[in-house]
């Protein structure tokens, strides 16, 4: 376990490191405006006009996230499997090496999708499409397809492998030991992470707005530049309230599908089966989704003058070392971000996890009931809130009481990931075998050894999984911080975006690609550590 003890140092010394060369770090009278933004909270603008823009603006929202989901799933499936150890590792003809060589070539072609954040993708996309509702949905589904495609080729390898390899060994292909003998053991982590997938196309789409998207983002925008804290907390409620909606959906289909009806048909699956077709024909209906203009002459000669302006690559103003010490400052924030997060989903997973669904006996006191579901749902509304305020709206409240440096990027991050994780790992934590826990309960266990025996050791290599994946995520997200004055990449490359600097852009791309890589090898060597 050295490299716990070696990111718990690293974490430490970034905190140290961010705070050392300011003379200043907090602001005095600053609690006073975070003070008057939460008070507009229970005053939020209500009139009729309002709220018909308000709800105009959140089917656009979900329309493109809707649409943006379908995409990434798409690519995450098949990527998944085609970059998973398991349908690599058994089953082939080829060589040992030649079986490396095609696994190592999978994930490094979805690393550069993976490398780029949804935000850079929307500029890039405008400067080639113009403003198209295109533009969002390629925008999430293209790096949300890469992401998904490493979370379920990790998910898959963390599933038993035995029915795989017993199919394997009975002659059957690979493709049909991993449809019959891998994926049905992982569809509901599978499941759960699609679910989180739409919740986070949400958000994108909300932050995508700021790019032309329109939506909920574009509203956020306006009342934002004119300080309308009201009106915020109602844009904010609608995010929210979206947020919930996909939430309590994909929670009530993993029950469905855990405890099936006897009739053998479930309505409420059928009815989600139907809604998720529909949906996506609604929602290319709603923002006049046209892909004919991809395959435009225009889009292809404007991605031509993009190309040709950004070849050969070329290093900024700063030259090379400015971008080491930008890199520098990028993983210093994420690896703060990523500790404090961890930390704070952790904590927060187990109160806000169902955890009488694997076995906890429901019976005892009424008060202690009571308790035990007030603390669940308090943890869940707080997972809920941290995760749909967007970084940007996290990073300006930090910003009224710090000073502009890594400290308000990477305390925005931080709070905005505790939500992400604290959902991933409560639903991880709800879908563990209940037996050993039964089990250890029928012993005489008590309640604490049972969770610290069973539950923990458990769930500690999903969660680990999650923490090191959002790490990665981290590194990509500094670039939507970079209004608090952070530093980092993603600001250097707003910056030459915004000059039109292709040249340069195209070299600091690269270098956040080279740090997604790097990252990607770290975490996989972390995880085969625990194993």
């Amino acid at each position: 376990m050295l490299w716990l003890a070696g990111t718990a140092t690293l974490a430490l010394g970034a905190l140290v490191w961010s705070v050392a060369g300011q003379d200043e770090v907090v602001k005095p009278d600053g609690m006073n405006l975070v003070g008057d933004f939460f008070g507009a909270a229970v005053r939020p603008r209500l009139d009729g006009a309002f709220i018909s823009l308000v709800l105009l603006s959140t089917v656009t929202t979900v329309s493109y996230a809707v649409l943006g989901t379908g995409l990434s799933l798409v690519i995450g499936l098949v990527g998944g499997v085609l970059c998973s150890q398991a349908w690599w590792s058994s089953g082939a003809r080829s060589t040992r090496r030649r079986r490396a060589a095609g696994l190592t070539a999978f994930r490094l072609l979805l690393v550069v999708p993976r490398g780029i954040h949804e935000v850079i993708w929307g500029l890039i996309l405008l400067a080639i499409l113009g403003v198209d509702p295109l533009v969002p949905v390629l925008a999430i589904g293209i790096p949300f397809g890469a992401v998904t495609a490493k979370v379920s080729s990790e998910l898959i390898d963390e599933t038993g492998r035995r029915p795989y390899e017993a199919l394997l060994a009975q002659g059957a292909s690979r493709t049909s030991a991993m449809l019959y003998g891998l994926l049905p053991a992982a569809t509901s982590e599978l499941l759960s992470y699609g679910f989180y997938r739409f919740e986070c196309a949400i958000r994108s789409a909300t932050i995508l707005g700021l790019v032309g998207a329109g939506g909920l983002g574009f509203q956020i925008t306006l009342s934002f530049q004119t300080l309308q804290y009201d009106e915020i907390w109602t844009l904010l409620y609608a995010v929210i309230a979206i947020s919930w909606a996909a939430d309590r959906w994909s929670s009530t289909i993993r029950r469905r599908r855990q405890r099936p009806t006897r009739a053998g048909r479930d309505p409420v699956l059928t009815g989600s089966i139907l809604l998720g077709c529909a949906l996506p024909v609604f929602a290319i209906w709603w923002v006049g989704l046209d892909l004919a203009v991809a395959l435009s002459p225009r889009a292809w000669a404007a991605a031509g003058d993009v190309f040709a302006a950004a070849w050969p690559p070329t290093l900024g103003s700063g030259g090379f070392s400015e971008l080491v010490v930008e890199a520098s400052i990028t993983v210093i924030m994420s690896v703060l971000a990523g500790v404090i997060a961890f930390c704070g989903g952790a904590l927060l997973a187990f109160p806000a996890a169902r955890l009488s669904e694997l076995g906890r006996a429901r019976s005892g006191h009424p008060l202690a009931i009571s308790l035990r579901v007030s603390l669940m749902l308090l943890a869940r509304l707080a997972l809920l809130v941290m995760r749909a305020i967007p970084p940007p709206i996290w990073a300006l409240l930090f910003l009224f009481v710090l000073f502009p440096g890594v400290l308000p990027g990477a305390f925005a991050l931080a709070i905005y990931t505790v939500g992400i994780l604290g959902r991933l790992m409560a639903e991880s934590a709800e879908n563990l075998d209940g037996r050993p826990l039964r089990a250890l309960r029928a012993h005489g266990a008590s309640e604490v050894q049972v969770f610290c025996y069973a539950v923990v050791p458990a769930a500690a290599p999903r969660f680990i999984a999650y923490g090191l994946y959002r790490w990665e995520v981290t590194i990509r997200e500094t670039v939507v911080v970079g209004v608090v004055g952070a530093g980092g990449l993603g600001l250097v490359l707003q910056q030459q975006l915004a000059g039109f600097d292709y040249g340069a852009a195209l070299s600091t791309l690269t270098a956040m690609v080279v740090l997604t890589i790097a990252v990607d090898f770290l975490s996989a060597a972390m995880r085969r550590s625990l194993r």
